[in-house]
């Protein structure tokens, strides 16, 4: 089965990558690595939630922001890469989850990204991770998720391609 039957199954749907409101590239390249930048859980351009985990999110709706923070990079990816079946390897994962103090189960939010992850991509799905507790996030995003991947196929040099990544 390949990933766009996958994601079908899953009844999960890759938007179109969310455009930059700051002075920076949400996804850059060098060789075979790509790095998104930190992304929150929109769809359509509206956060899914907003709030803390410990005070206004539960940990479900933590962890479906979580999951839909990894389809937000993946959105990234599949424009810069020229396709999700491009992505050689899931390389690292670092999740930021906006909580109170005396919330302690900040991996288990970004479980949502990384089992996700895993389910569509099976053992190259498997990363590092880094999930940390921070006391907010912009638009009071209740987590934010950025990735590192290696794809397949040789760095593209059409400019064109990596500008319409980032809304150009």
């Amino acid at each position: 089965m390949n990933l766009c039957e996958k994601l079908e199954k899953m009844g999960i749907e890759i938007p179109p990558a969310n455009i930059p409101t700051g002075a920076y590239s949400p996804v850059s390249r060098s060789g075979n690595l790509v790095f998104t930048s930190g992304q929150t859980p929109r769809r359509g351009g509206v956060l899914c939630y907003t709030g803390r985990l410990g005070e206004n999110i539960t940990l479900e709706q933590g962890i479906s922001s979580a999951k839909q923070c990894a389809i937000n990079c993946l959105a990234l990816i599949n424009d810069l890469a020229g396709g999700l079946d491009n992505i050689d390897q899931i390389i690292r994962v670092t999740g930021y989850v906006n909580c109170t103090p005396d919330f302690f189960k900040q991996s288990q939010v970004i479980d949502g990204a990384s089992e996700f992850l895993i389910a569509l991509f099976g053992e190259n799905g498997t990363h590092a991770r880094s999930a940390i507790g921070v006391c907010a996030l912009p638009g009071n995003a209740p987590c934010e998720v950025e990735m590192i991947v290696r794809v397949k196929n040789p760095p593209d040099t059409d400019q064109s391609r990596q500008d319409s990544a980032i809304g150009k």
